[in-house]
């Protein structure tokens, strides 16, 4: 587990790089794969509000793609404002943390990582298509890296690690677009406004600038071409 192995080669760190963007970008895929990314944002809402003791009610994946995490609590305060906030940069935060341990050589501990998180919101699912969707998801990543070599494993690391990057812009920039039509009066960033003094304007800002800043953080990280001297 603590082993670590060496990184593909540059130009299929690349490569992964490309696939992950052009799934993001190509409608069709995105609507496939979104699903991803809505576990990944449901599950740091459930882990923020863990993390500030609130009581967490359960989680529902549906799908058309959308989620919803359920908790129970004092309704304003710095717990319910990291609740609320941590769902649109979860997937980026994990995106860097992953090319942390994928640049590092650790990909068998992010491996268990993602495996085990899966297993928690499992736990906590409330719905049929949601306890469907995290064991496909988790069910699919133990069977492909259990029966693969290291090679392999680090490709496919390098894959996910891109799309949670690419992936975790795409949701907030769909949703600025949603709040500019009137079309999102409930989302997280109005939540957030109702909850603090601040527009949730500046909570998408902020969303995008958390996004973009593990973007660039795990670009810099996975970056396989040499620095000039």
């Amino acid at each position: 587990m603590t082993a670590t192995q060496a990184g593909p080669p540059p130009w299929v760190v690349l490569l992964s790089a490309a696939v992950a963007l052009a799934t993001v970008v190509w409608s069709r895929s995105w609507h496939l794969t979104r699903g991803l990314i809505t576990i990944a944002h449901e599950g740091g809402h459930a882990l923020a509000a863990l993390l500030t003791r609130r009581k967490l009610q359960g989680i529902r994946l549906h799908s058309d793609t959308s989620g919803v995490t359920l908790t129970r609590g004092k309704p304003r305060g710095p717990g319910m404002i990291l609740t609320a906030a941590a769902g649109y940069v979860t997937p980026s935060l994990l995106g860097v943390g992953g090319a942390w341990l994928t640049a590092n050589g650790h990909v068998a501990i992010l491996i268990a990582v993602v495996i085990g998180l899966l297993a928690g919101m499992l736990l906590l699912i409330r719905n049929l298509f949601g306890a469907v969707s995290l064991l496909a998801t988790g069910g699919a990543i133990f069977a492909v890296t259990w029966y693969s070599p290291p090679e392999v494993d680090a490709v496919l690391s390098c894959l996910a690690v891109s799309f949670l990057l690419f992936g975790g812009v795409r949701p907030i920039l769909e949703l600025r677009r949603k709040r500019r039509r009137g079309h999102a009066p409930d989302s997280d960033a109005d939540q957030l406004a109702r909850l603090t003094f601040l527009p949730g304007g500046f909570w998408v800002l902020l969303f995008l600038l958390v996004a973009f800043a593990c973007l660039a953080g795990g670009a810099w990280l996975l970056n396989p071409l040499p620095w000039p001297a």
